[in-house]
């Protein structure tokens, strides 16, 4: 979500993050240590992708401490540690240091994260709470829906990048809705990128999504990851990243060709 250092432009290629945390689900399934995460995270590099998401959830029901340890000190990809506002997490993340925590909303009885953070209406908490991981060098997202009011208070707390929720848009039907969520995310990133913010992007983009939002040319980096995870049952990893990686170039080349 957060690997480069700047922000994001139509000619600047478009960077590829890669969650890994349903790796770590498969093997917690069985226990032991089968399939690796490390492993994985080789083989995400090898594939083209610019850096790994782990998302350390209070349940530890994918990723857990060990792998947070292991993928730091493998130090494989720059790491963007998707994680809720807690003190727990905020001692975590300034115990390893990776390039970016990334903070989610997280409920215990949800599948997956259901929604943006409501940045607006937490402000005061959030700013105090980003500011010793920004004194540690450490850069921050959030992940909100594309809406101008959480997109300036982001700006307000003091994040360095915006993750615009990609999932009602990926969701919606083809057609009017899909379109009316499309035109959401790029006057969010607009907007964003407007107020010196990084725009990135992510849930729920598939090969049959990807290239609209890759168009964007506001976006510096779009994070995948359940999809390509369940595609390398099929394709294996490594090919599912690459026509991943392939999709978003020819969209982002398409787009600057015609600007």
């Amino acid at each position: 979500m957060s690997n480069g250092e700047g922000g994001g432009a139509a000619t600047e290629r478009l960077r590829l993050g890669v969650n890994i945390d349903h790796v770590a689900t498969l093997r917690n399934a069985r226990g032991g240590a089968h399939p690796d995460p490390v492993r994985a995270a080789q083989l995400v590099a090898g594939a083209g992708a610019d850096g790994l998401t782990i998302h350390l959830r209070e349940d530890r029901r994918h990723i857990v401490d060990a792998d947070v340890e292991a993928l730091s000190a493998a130090a494989i990809l720059p790491i963007n540690l998707e994680m809720a506002a807690t003190e727990e997490m905020a001692s975590i993340a300034l115990a390893r240091r990776p390039n970016a925590v990334c903070l989610v909303p997280e409920r215990r009885e949800e599948r997956t994260t259901e929604g943006g953070l409501d940045v607006a209406g937490d402000q005061a908490r959030l700013a105090a709470y980003v500011a010793p991981l920004r004194a540690a060098g450490v850069r921050i997202s959030l992940f909100i829906a594309p809406d101008p009011r959480q997109i300036e208070a982001s700006k307000a707390v003091g994040a360095d990048i915006v993750e615009l929720h990609t999932g009602p848009y990926c969701h919606a039907a083809p057609g009017a809705a899909r379109e009316a969520a499309l035109a959401l995310l790029q006057s969010g990133a607009r907007h964003a990128a407007a107020l010196g913010l990084e725009p990135h992007a992510g849930h729920g983009l598939a090969f049959d999504s990807v290239g609209p939002v890759a168009a964007i040319p506001e976006f510096a980096e779009l994070n995948i990851g359940h999809f390509l995870i369940g595609e390398a049952v099929f394709t294996g990893l490594e090919a599912a990243i690459r026509r991943m990686r392939a999709m978003m170039d020819e969209s982002r080349g398409r787009a600057g060709a015609a600007s």
